[in-house]
Order: structure tokens, then C-alpha cells, then sequence
């Protein structure tokens, strides 16, 4: 099923859509992303080599990021996070990850993850997802990701989840 997405570090030539795709699903709009990042910092995450992207038909249907920790360490909800479940060492901040609408349940989710740990070479990731988000929670259990417990950031739930080899 995924044969038919292009699964690849992601390009500079990736950042319109990538934005487009981040606009669409911010919580805002209804959507799981809890966080706006700029084309900037795009860029930078591009160039870091931190961010893996599908496409299909050339568009741009799914990304996911894999950053330092110090990378996000301006944001609220990491901080929370990482205060009450400490990280163990070379950990790396797994996501977002994004997939369009149009796109989900055909198993992208999971290749675009699977790219990502074998460009991080077995590495340990964190992440956070919204309490309330049941198919984010139930696809990153999927994929092998094990919940450390919840935690609460402006006022909204979240659930904490770890990945090891």
C-alpha cells in the first residue's frame, strides 16, 4: 500500500507544502498539531536532516520530524513533558507527524516512522499527543510506542509516549 509514496528526507522544495499541510491540521482548525513552526524553521529542520517527508503524485501528504531536544526546548508542552518523564540519553523529540486527511489509514504513519528510526539509528524518541486525539494514540500504539503517563499543559490534556529498540 505505501509502494506508492515517494518516503524520503525532506527538500527544500518540500517547505509549500509542507506548510500547507501543517495549516490544515493545527488545532485551530480542528486539527492534532499543537505547535506553528515557520518555513525558517522548516528549512533549518531540513537541513539538520531531521525531517522525513511522503509524497505522492509529487504533493506533499505526510511528514514527520525527529529534532534534538534542545531543538523544541522553547516550547511549553516539551518542557512539561520532559520535567515529568526525564529522557533517557540520546533521546531525540519524535514529531509532529502529519498526514493528510485524504492519506490516513493507508499505513503512511508508519512508514514515514520507520524511515525516520532507521535515519536515527535505533536512538531512543519522546513524544506527546493530545489525550484526546484516540486515533493518534491508537496508531503510535501500532507502532510500537509505549505510553509514559499523562500530563496536563495550558489547560489540555496530553498523553506522554516513548520509543525504544
Amino acid at each position: 500500500m505505501t509502494d506508492a509514496y515517494d518516503i524520503s528526507l525532506g527538500r527544500e522544495d518540500d517547505i509549500p507544502g509542507i506548510l500547507l499541510l501543517q495549516e490544515a491540521n493545527l488545532a485551530e482548525r480542528g486539527g492534532g498539531l499543537a505547535v506553528r513552526q515557520t518555513a525558517d524553521w522548516y528549512r533549518r529542520a531540513i537541513l539538520e536532516r531531521s525531517i522525513v517527508v511522503g509524497r505522492h503524485d509529487r504533493k506533499v501528504v505526510g511528514y514527520v520530524l525527529g529534532t534534538s531536544l534542545a531543538a523544541k526546548a522553547h516550547v511549553m508542552i516539551v518542557q512539561t513533558m520532559l520535567r515529568l518523564f526525564p529522557p533517557p540519553p540520546d533521546c531525540y523529540l519524535y514529531g509532529p507527524i502529519c498526514v493528510a486527511e485524504s492519506q490516513r489509514g493507508k499505513g503512511i504513519a508508519g512508514a514515514l516512522f520507520e524511515v525516520l528510526k532507521t535515519h536515527m539509528a535505533g536512538r531512543p524518541a519522546m513524544t506527546f499527543i493530545r489525550a484526546d486525539n484516540i486515533p493518534s494514540l491508537r496508531a503510535h500504539r501500532k507502532m510500537g510506542m509505549n505510553e509514559l503517563g499523562a500530563f496536563e499543559a495550558e489547560d489540555v490534556p496530553y498523553v506522554a509516549l516513548n520509543y525504544s529498540e
